[in-house]
Order: C-alpha cells, then sequence, then structure tokens
C-alpha cells in the first residue's frame, strides 16, 4: 500500500461558481446565493463538497486562462512567471518549478492529464511534461461536447451521444491508470475545455432540459434579461452539467480501482463565463470567483464550508505538501493544508481576508497594435477595489470594424462574423452580437457601456449594498477612507511581490515580446 495520496486536479476551462452547491438551496450559498444555480443539479461536484469542504471565496489569480494557469501550476503571482504572465505570445521557462514535475522528482509520483493544462502557449502542456505525460488514446471529442452531442443525437440519442463522450473520457482515465507503476502514487489533471466558446447554440434546452426563459430575473443586473442573452447562459449552464458528469466518470473509476479514499480530489476552474460583459478578462466577480471543493478522507472533515479567500495558485504548495515534500521557495502563494485540516467551517484564518488579481495582455489588439489591458485589483469581503493602469484603451481590445453599418435582417452567422473582431478580449458569443446589435438602443446603451467602455483609473465597490458592482463609489467622499486603505494594501502587495506594472519604469509589458505581434 503507498503511503503518499493521489492527487486528482479536475480543473475546467471557463467554468465560473456554477454548481447546485452555490445555489440558494446549498450549504455554501452565503450571503450572495447565486440564483442561477438553482436551475441546475451538480452532484459529483456537490458530493465532493458534503464528503469533503466547500470554498465560498475561491478567486483565481488571473481571468485568463494562460497566467491563470501559469500561477496555479507554480504557485507565483502570474508577473512572477515570465512570458507566462500573457496569453498571446506565452512562452513557458522550463526553469520554472511546477507542482506536477516537482511531485514527479522528488516524491515519485506518476504524472499524467488529459485534455488541456497551459495552452494556448509554447510549449503547449509543458508544466506538466507536455506531449510525454498525456494520456488520451480514446480522443478529445469531449472538449467540443454539445457541438459533438448535437451533430450524434439523431444516430445515437441523447443520452447515447452524452455516454460516448462520457466512455470517452473514462477511458482515457483508465490508460492512465493502467499505465501507472505498481504501488507508486498518482498526480493526475483532467482538464476539460467545453464550457470554452464555442458551444451548441440552443443546446441548453436540447440536451439538458434548461428552458431559457426560466432565467428569466436571475441574471447580473448588467446583462439585458432577454432571451437571446438567456439562452446564451443556459447552453453555457448545460456545459457546466457536462463537466459535473465527466468528474462522476472519474470518480467511478477511483471507486472501482479501490483508490477513492486515498485520492486528495480538488474540482475548481480557471476563471468565469466567456463571451459575456464583465467576465472572462475582466476583474469583477462573475469573471474572477470559481467553484472550489475539495475530499480527502481522514485528513477533511466532510461538510464543512470554509469561507475563507483563496486564491487559486494557493493550490501549487498545498499539493507539495499533501504529497509530502517542501514546496520550492519560488512558491510565494500560501498551502491551504490548514484550511483543510481545521476541523471548523467558516473564516479559519483571518489573514485569508483578501485576494490579489490582475491581467496584461490577452490579445489586447489596438488597431494595428497589440497591446495589454494592464489592471489589478483587491477583493475582501465587502470591497472591490480596482486599479486600471491605463484608462485610455480599451478593457475588451479595440471596437475594430464597427463603424460598418449592421446588415438590414443580420442573422447570428452574420453578426457573429462582424463582431469577432471588434473587442477581441471577449470571447465571440451570442451575448456579444446581441450586445454590439443593439448598442444604441435606450435601455442598452447605459449596460454596453459598463462592459465595453472605457473604465476610468480606479474602480470601487461596495459589495454588501452593490451585489453587481454597478455603481463605481471611488470618487464618492463617503468611501474615501476605505479607497485610500485598499489601495495602500494593494500597492502595498504589489511592491512585495514585485509587480513590473509598480516596479519598472519603463514597464517590460509594453514591449516586445510581452506587446507587438503575437508572432514575436
Amino acid at each position: 500500500m503507498q503511503d503518499k495520496p493521489n492527487i486528482l486536479f479536475a480543473f475546467a476551462d471557463d467554468w465560473g461558481r456554477y454548481a447546485s452547491a452555490y445555489g440558494s438551496r446549498g450549504s455554501g450559498a452565503g450571503e450572495r446565493p447565486n440564483p442561477l444555480c438553482d436551475l441546475i443539479e451538480t452532484p459529483n461536484f456537490d458530493r465532493i463538497a458534503a464528503e469533503g469542504a466547500l470554498f465560498t471565496n475561491a478567486l483565481v489569480p488571473a481571468p485568463s486562462c494562460t497566467p491563470c494557469r501559469s500561477s496555479i501550476l507554480s504557485g507565483r503571482y502570474f508577473w512572477q512567471t515570465g512570458l507566462g504572465a500573457i496569453l498571446q505570445g506565452a512562452v513557458w521557462d522550463e526553469t520554472i518549478p511546477t507542482f506536477p514535475l516537482e511531485l514527479e522528482a522528488q516524491a515519485g509520483y506518476f504524472v499524467g492529464y488529459q485534455y488541456k493544462v497551459w495552452s494556448p502557449g509554447r510549449t503547449a502542456n509543458a508544466p506538466i511534461g507536455a506531449l510525454r505525460t498525456r494520456f488520451q488514446p480514446a480522443g478529445g471529442d469531449f472538449n467540443q461536447f454539445s457541438h459533438w452531442a448535437s451533430a450524434h443525437a439523431r444516430e445515437l440519442g441523447v443520452e447515447g451521444a452524452k455516454q460516448a463522450l462520457l466512455g470517452e473520457t473514462r477511458d482515457n482515465f483508465r490508460a492512465f491508470l493502467g499505465a501507472r507503476p505498481a504501488d507508486a502514487p498518482f498526480c493526475y489533471w483532467w482538464g476539460p475545455t467545453n464550457t470554452h466558446r464555442t458551444w451548441e447554440r440552443g443546446s441548453g434546452k436540447a440536451l439538458w432540459n434548461i428552458e431559457p426563459d426560466d432565467l428569466k430575473g436571475r441574471l447580473p443586473d448588467f446583462l439585458p434579461d432577454v432571451h437571446d442573452i438567456r439562452e446564451d447562459a443556459a447552453d453555457y449552464l448545460g456545459e457546466c452539467l457536462a463537466v459535473d458528469l465527466g468528474l462522476g466518470m472519474l470518480l467511478e473509476e477511483l471507486e472501482a480501482a479501490g483508490e477513492l479514499d486515498n485520492t486528495l480530489i480538488v474540482v475548481s476552474g480557471d476563471h468565469g463565463i466567456p463571451g459575456m460583459p464583465r467576465a472572462k478578462c475582466n476583474l469583477y466577480d462573475i469573471g474572477c470567483e470559481v467553484a472550489l471543493a475539495a475530499r480527502w478522507p481522514g485528513r477533511i472533515e466532510p461538510g464543512r464550508v470554509v469561507d475563507d479567500f483563496v486564491n487559486l495558485m494557493d493550490l501549487a504548495p498545498t499539493f507539495c505538501e499533501a504529497g509530502g515534500i517542501e514546496p520550492h521557495p519560488s512558491m510565494t502563494a500560501k498551502s491551504l493544508m490548514p484550511l483543510f485540516e481545521a476541523p471548523a467551517s467558516g473564516q479559519i484564518d483571518p489573514r485569508r481576508d483578501l485576494v490579489v488579481t490582475g491581467r496584461e495582455r490577452h490579445v489586447g489588439i489596438a488597431r494595428d497594435r497589440f497591446l495589454p489591458y494592464p489592471q489589478r485589483s483587491l477583493r475582501t469581503r465587502d470591497f472591490l477595489y480596482i486599479v486600471n493602469f491605463e484608462p485610455d484603451r480599451w478593457p475588451m481590445g479595440d471596437p475594430k470594424g464597427l463603424d460598418q453599418p449592421d446588415t438590414e435582417a443580420p442573422t447570428y452567422a452574420d453578426l457573429a462574423s462582424k463582431t469577432a473582431a471588434a473587442y477581441p478580449d471577449m470571447d465571440a458569443s451570442p451575448t456579444k452580437a446581441w450586445m454590439i446589435h443593439h448598442r444604441d438602443e435606450l435601455d442598452v446603451e447605459p449596460l454596453f457601456e459598463l462592459g465595453f467602455g472605457k473604465r476610468p483609473r480606479e474602480e470601487l465597490y461596495d459589495l454588501a449594498t452593490d451585489h453587481h458592482y454597478m455603481n463605481n463609489v471611488a470618487t464618492d467622499p463617503a468611501y474615501a477612507n476605505v479607497r485610500a486603505d485598499l489601495e495602500a494594501r494593494l500597492l502595498g502587495l504589489l511592491e512585495a511581490e514585485d509587480d513590473p506594472r509598480l516596479m519598472e519604469q519603463p514597464c517590460r509589458y509594453e514591449f516586445e515580446p510581452y506587446a507587438g505581434p503575437p508572432s514575436s
């Protein structure tokens, strides 16, 4: 019998905090339950939470997949990972220690993954061994779940198509388990990308029986509550249900192998919903809050709900410590082991009262230049404070091409084609197309400005009264002391962690290879 736990990290692309455990019926609802979560059932995620711990305040280090994953793998802030700090043009520095390769080298872990770990940068998935540790013999169709299932539903039936995709992820995992040396602990990363755009339009209803208009009154205030946007969100919730079913396949295989109770299972995602205003690539809650649950019998008491603020980069030293090795000195993140092993629920460590998040370059097109939209934020229980270092730039990229008139009777394909190049830091989507097409309407214009328009240097939101961060109070005298305190805390941390955006003049992120053409 091995003396070290297995480690299973289930990490879905663009999956925010959408699980039934976070709805008003769930134990982790807290003060601000998500009403969309009341429309779905995620029994496998909820099982992990019920048999372990559910985290109510987990946020990402960056709401952009490559820098977020750079941080999680290395246990550093994204700006401490070289060219891993950006998406377009990212290159992995193989001198940076990562938790999977540290566990492999120092503790004899058998390491593997299926689907996505670190990409689209070069070399893809290098922080986990690139192709050497990939186990995907059954394929990667799960990553196009709604497209594939919709295309094969006539042949296989809806449930048959779903089972085929679930069988794929099961068989990939079986291949990994079958290749593991006897008595070796494993570290496995399951990284589905189906929650990333694109999805089959209408699949939420067709595949999952989610009625779009059941979302009426449940969308955040910054989204127009219209059928097209409700349908888009319903399709996304369907992809979240697919992730949960895939997680269930992994749990079944662990049980069949007799490994379930000797495995630390952690489930999360790398930022919020794509193709929605203020979400992915933004520092608002919908872009940065993520689901997080962990199960480890004998080490994590079941049924706990943890309210401490957690940055997902804290997982790297956590996994190292769980595997019996010291986290590498370069890991500036803090292990979650004290939170795992505490017997109580609620706030465990009073020092965990904030998370710092930021971004530099995602795509960042400004006409013919490729520039970052630099931001940093401080999130506390009641406040969100954001610094936009270049407020003259477009936060979602240049509105290129929108000076052309709309077609008389545009189809979705027409609008998607036209809007794909505009605001490129927001994924193409029915929601994006609808908002651009209706942007001049009286009731849409202010919401369009919130999502796509330029922003002031400072933003401050009182989340106790403004749950959807609609009212920026950064210049309100009543909040002057709060603003000054949050600014000092944020800038002090950035200075302590040597953030180039604060500490370098001129800043590296304004020049190649961090800026400029993506091929540079």
